[in-house]
């Protein structure tokens, strides 16, 4: 009885909790559906374009449903109108380029399909009903096998993969249908052919002509906005390099997560940048020349900045790398070369910055884009760094220091050594490191006594034995003190470089920056030149400093 009471009590605060539960989770739906919904919200704000996209495919989708929902059009062309939904739905991409790019690979496979399909209809009707079969079964695998490892090559997989695709699926469905559906080849392919040809047009016209999304814009602008970027990330590192003590109680902890952000969004997004611009580059490469002076898209050429731009990244990740590093110079020193630092860091950022403008404006680069404050800067960084030489070479200049030290040392043991050992040590030897060594030399070249080994007892054989073990255990702990003594050294020895030496690093790649600077601003004029971009006007640039 009690057992069946307590079976009841359990079962009653299971389904409370279950219960409990559920009322939790409706609670929350709320809750979850707003979050669902400001993420829809952020996502359409982020870019407008996208739900003009989502709304050309509504009513793309909507004028290709007329083939079914409309008497006379499902009439003349019947089931088949279903490929012009499919069309719609895989060819309609985002940009016109793309857009075009599938469509166009899309309406060739098709045709060309279809035009080999009917030859093959045609050799199988005159060849009988038993080696027709045969025929086309053979048909299929050959071009089947041919068609699949073409898509393997490199240009053509880039390029026509989608065609290569297409085609390889309509010629297998027209062919093998045909052999037993009673329908001629030629009719299949001529529906199939005009509703893939209606779908295509729609989404070319929707993609071309209603709000159209370039992709050859969206590749220009994205370089624009990795120079910017850049710019910003490099400002940020330098600023916060030479920044007050972040222990001090008025420093803002949201400002620094911010500059961090700030830093590696900078670099992030020109690292990761390489299959996007590759995207858009192919699908600018498709597009048609809509611009006035109706000029090819340089499209290599913008891959080729983004290459650059990446390499030039790279030190920047570095730079980065210098303000989190475990062993750091200290403030006191790093306030010593501040000016000329940042003086050469703002140059470099308005190299950068002029870059980005002459992109943006589609015009050619000033001349004088390398001042000669940025020289001046470099000379500077220079000059300070020659001013402080006890920083940089200041193992060079403690080293007497040190070898007095270790003489002392080594002095020392040889005074308190026993027995009168003696060391055989080589004059043209100087003093380092390997005084342990010279230890143990000293430790195996004791002169003894010969004797014979007639007069050798076992007693005495045990005693020498023991003296000897001894003398080793001595020698290891003078060894042990001589070696912490000399680790201690060597820790204060570098102790004296490394306050400069992540400092000499950061400077280092601040002059590889100037150095890679070069190599960013021809690739950019060179673009400038294949895009034909408007000269550099000086009087535009006073008017609007004004």
């Amino acid at each position: 009885m009690l057992n069946k009471i307590e079976e009841g009590s359990m079962e009653i605060s299971m389904e409370e909790t279950s219960s409990r539960k559920t009322r939790q989770k409706i609670l929350k739906l709320p809750k979850k559906m707003k979050k669902i919904l400001k993420n829809l919200w952020n996502v359409g704000k982020e870019d407008t374009r996208r739900v003009k996209h989502a709304l050309k495919v509504g009513v793309s989708l909507t004028l290709v449903s007329l083939l079914y929902l409309m008497e006379p059009f499902f009439k003349g062309i019947g089931k088949n109108a279903i490929w012009a939904v499919m069309t719609v739905v895989v060819v309609l991409e985002f940009s016109a380029g793309a857009t075009l790019r599938k469509g166009l690979n899309r309406g060739l496979g098709t045709l060309i399909a279809g035009s080999l399909a009917y030859f093959m209809e045609f050799v199988a009707v005159n060849s009988g009903k038993i080696f027709g079969g045969i025929f086309i079964g053979a048909a299929v695998f050959i071009i089947g096998s041919t068609i699949t490892y073409m898509r393997f090559v490199p240009y053509i997989k880039k390029n026509y993969d989608y065609g290569m695709l297409v085609f390889l699926l309509t010629f297998n469905l027209i062919t093998v249908s045909s052999y037993r559906v009673g329908d001629s080849v030629i009719k299949i392919a001529h529906q199939r052919l005009l509703t893939i040809t209606m779908g295509i047009g729609v989404c070319l016209f929707m993609s071309l002509l209603v709000f159209p999304i370039w992709s050859g814009d969206d590749l220009h602008k994205f370089t624009v906005t990795k120079l910017q970027g850049l710019s910003l990330s490099i400002e940020a590192c330098v600023s916060g390099y030479f920044e007050e003590d972040k222990g001090k109680e008025n420093s803002d902890s949201e400002s620094e997560s911010d500059d961090e952000e700030v830093i590696y969004k900078g670099y992030k997004t020109v690292l990761d940048s390489k299959s996007s611009d590759e995207a858009l580059a192919m699908s600018a490469s498709w597009e048609p020349r809509h611009t006035r002076r109706c000029q090819k898209f340089p499209s290599q050429q913008y891959i080729k900045v983004g290459s650059v731009l990446r390499k030039f990244a790279h030190t920047v990740v570095a730079l980065h790398g210098c303000l989190q590093t475990e062993i750091q110079t200290p403030r006191s020193i790093r306030i010593l070369f501040k000016d000329p630092c940042v003086r050469l860091s703002g140059e470099i950022c308005k190299v950068l910055s002029e870059l980005s403008e002459s992109l943006r404006n589609r015009r050619h680069c000033s001349p004088e884009i390398l001042s000669e404050n940025l020289e001046i800067a470099l000379k500077d960084l220079n000059n300070s760094i020659k001013s402080q030489p006890k920083l940089f070479l200041g193992s060079n200049l403690h080293s007497d220091i040190t070898n007095k030290h270790l003489n002392g040392h080594v002095s020392h043991y040889n005074d308190h050594n026993p027995n009168g050992i003696t060391s055989y040590h080589n004059d043209n030897n100087s003093l380092n490191g390997n005084v342990l060594g010279q230890t143990t030399q000293q430790n195996d070249a004791v002169s003894r006594p010969r004797l014979n080994s007639a007069v050798l007892s076992s007693s005495f054989v045990g005693d020498t034995s023991n003296r000897r073990s001894v003398k080793k255990s001595a020698a290891i702990g003078e060894k042990r003190r001589l070696r912490k003594q000399l680790s201690k050294i060597a820790v204060m020895k570098s102790l004296e470089f490394s306050e400069a030496l992540p400092f000499a690093a950061f400077a280092s790649l601040l002059v590889e920056m100037v150095a890679r600077l070069d190599t960013v601003i021809d690739e950019v004029e060179e673009l400038g030149t294949i895009a034909c971009f408007k000269e550099y006007d000086k009087t535009v640039d006073i008017v609007v400093g004004d």
